[in-house]
């Protein structure tokens, strides 16, 4: 399918998925809320110039309301005859609301949020967790093949779903992490040795020595992934549990963990930061 792209929000993701389309070989444009130039990537000035030019309208945006605000702004002239990629980390309720708006206004639409952050979207490494029609998938496989590997997990909602439970691991697993350094730095024990032999155990998950180095060295500025995203996605994540029954108390003490490290400044921050909020650096030892 070549046609043009027209990537909707020129955040840290979006802007690094536009630049990448275009280096891929595919034709695309950029536009966002807040006027800013991306370089190798042309800028519309409006969403109604962006859907004149545009065949393919992908969305990376912060939230639901987000998506709801983009879609209601194009309305049925700016999506009729289009397809609406949303890549944006929303529940499975949200996007099938989103789906049925977008077909009522002429329009096809993919949930195609990505596992990955920066680095891979720079790379064209990203996972693409797709839901959605199988014939529209097979339309847009090279572009979608441009940013990664993507993997059609079913119809609307399990795009979604997916996500969810993968970045509820994001949280969790960071966070029994930090908890387990916290201790072993406490109580004398060797790092290194204590890394290697985790390395060699059934218990390693890759992201620990991915943010071994942020959580020691205390450095968390540099964000892939805000830490206020983390929140907000676990907080889907328990709504969405809930509603299938599915017990999430262990998420309660998680989600108190992400307040206190908004709250303390690091919103902004890597998500690492919540290391931050579990070992507290003034806790005292006798």
């Amino acid at each position: 399918m070549n046609t043009t792209i027209g990537v909707i929000g020129l955040g840290l993701m979006g802007s690094a998925m536009a630049r990448r389309l275009t280096e891929a070989g595919q034709s695309a444009l950029g536009y966002n809320r807040s006027p800013r130039d991306i370089e190798g990537v042309e800028v519309t000035s409006s969403l109604a110039e962006l859907a004149q030019r545009a065949e393919i309208l992908w969305l990376m945006v912060s939230d639901f309301q987000a998506c709801r605000d983009v879609i209601e702004q194009l309305g049925e002239a700016g999506i009729r005859d289009h397809v609406l990629i949303n890549s944006s980390t929303i529940s499975p309720e949200q996007s099938s609301e989103l789906g049925r708006r977008i077909e009522s206004f002429g329009g096809e639409y993919l949930e195609s949020p990505v596992l990955g952050s920066i680095p891979q979207a720079q790379s064209g490494t990203l996972q693409l967790l797709l839901g959605g029609s199988e014939d529209l998938i097979a339309r847009l496989d090279d572009t979608l093949k441009a940013l990664g590997t993507p993997t059609h997990f079913g119809e609307i909602r399990s795009g979604a779903a997916a996500k969810l439970a993968y970045n509820q691991l994001i949280g969790s697993l960071t966070a029994a992490f930090s908890m387990s350094l916290g201790l072993v730095q406490r109580e004398g024990v060797d790092v290194d040795k204590f890394m290697a032999t985790l390395r060699e155990s059934a218990l390693y998950a890759p992201t620990f020595d991915k943010k071994l180095d942020n959580m020691v060295g205390h450095s968390f500025e540099k964000a892939n992934f805000p830490l206020k995203h983390l929140l907000k996605d676990i907080r889907l994540f328990t709504q969405s549990a809930c509603g299938c029954d599915i017990d999430t108390h262990l998420l309660i003490g998680l989600q108190h963990v992400l307040e206190e490290g908004v709250y303390a400044g690091h919103g902004n921050h890597d998500y690492s930061s919540l290391f931050e909020s579990i070992v507290h650096e003034d806790t005292t030892r006798h």
